[in-house]
């Protein structure tokens, strides 16, 4: 059942999960789509309304353009982004660790240290909105963040453009991708196109399309588990998360006895809606067993912690161990094959 709150953003009352789950105070944003300009073209089909999971495409049938894919992985793992000469995109996001630094909070400029956990860039073309309050729109408009915050880049663009056009090598490569050449609208876009192609199918998707045998018999419990304990309404869709907002602490608050963050306000900053406090974008969970540490504040080491942790505060529920053992086998089911370490 969907309603309309007064911060202009859908919200939806969480209903019974399979006769099982209270209804009271959970009330989350409706699955946005992704609009065309997000994705920069219609070309990506995500879950309709009806529909709890989709599978990931397969990223070889997707027509990127090749010229511009390859511009922004060098620029992607070029440090000139930066004040000093030293950090890059790849930094923070290391395709070789799950598209994440495996550090509580990252290293940027100068050895300064970030004020919020770094999500992975794999699959990231997928989410309605980018960083964990959803500031940005789109993975274009994302791009800025890095550049002039003092904790990442601590740069500015024309002093990045300034350098990049400096590379008459690279200025050539521009030119023949892009009609305006290179500045911040296609610099941008190549990175953001780049990291849209960062697709990683799973043993889920295979069995999402019906091979059933993709899936181990415990797996298949834990997926069970995912589904029957309600997991599913807020990790959903082809990106399974990252496709509404919730409150962190639906049903104990999570923040009681910590130190309070600026980060820890989430929607709160960029809304200023007393609503909005706590609120984050939920993440995804692909590839969620090579990203540790957990959570926005990074407060949390192990995926079975994570997992025993979300369901007591968002679920009300204490796991017994089997069924935590289940779901996070299910969970390791949704690395992209190639990606297992």
């Amino acid at each position: 059942m969907n309603i309309w709150l007064r911060n202009g953003f859908k919200q939806a009352l969480l209903g019974l999960v399979w006769g099982m789950i209270a209804l009271a105070g959970w009330w989350f944003s409706s699955p946005a789509k992704p609009s065309a300009e997000s994705l920069s073209s219609t070309r990506f089909s995500v879950s309709s309304d009806d529909e709890v999971f989709a599978p990931l495409p397969d990223p070889v049938s997707i027509p990127f353009d090749a010229r511009r894919v390859a511009l922004g992985r060098l620029l992607f793992h070029d440090t000139r982004f930066s004040a000093d000469n030293r950090v890059s995109c790849a930094s923070c996001h290391d395709l070789g660790t799950g598209g994440v630094d495996l550090r509580a909070h990252s290293v940027g400029v100068s050895g300064r240290i970030g004020v919020i956990n770094s999500p992975t860039v794999y699959n990231s073309g997928f989410n309605f909105a980018q960083f964990w309050d959803g500031r940005a729109a789109t993975l274009e408009e994302q791009i800025s963040g890095p550049i002039t915050s003092p904790h990442e880049f601590g740069s500015d663009w024309p002093t990045v453009l300034s350098k990049l056009n400096a590379d008459a090598s690279l200025r050539a490569a521009f030119q023949q991708a892009y009609a305006d050449g290179l500045n911040a609208r296609t610099v941008s876009h190549a990175i953001a196109e780049f990291e849209r192609s960062l697709i990683t199918p799973s043993r889920f998707d295979r069995f999402l399309r019906g091979d059933t045998r993709a899936l181990t018999p415990v797996e298949k419990r834990g997926y069970e588990l995912f589904r029957s304990y309600g997991c599913m309404n807020c990790h959903q869709g082809m990106n399974i998360g990252g496709n509404l907002y919730q409150r962190l602490g639906v049903m104990r608050n999570y923040f009681a006895g910590r130190v309070s963050t600026p980060a820890d306000q989430g929607r709160y900053n960029i809304t200023r809606h007393a609503g909005d406090m706590h609120v984050f974008k939920v993440p995804s969970l692909r590839n969620v067993a090579l990203t540790p540490p957990y959570f926005h504040d990074a407060s949390i080491p192990t995926l079975d912690e994570a997992v025993m942790v979300m369901a007591r505060y968002q679920l009300g529920v204490e796991l017994p161990q089997n069924d935590r053992e289940a779901l996070v086998a299910f969970l390791y089911s949704l690395n992209g094959e190639g990606l297992e370490r």
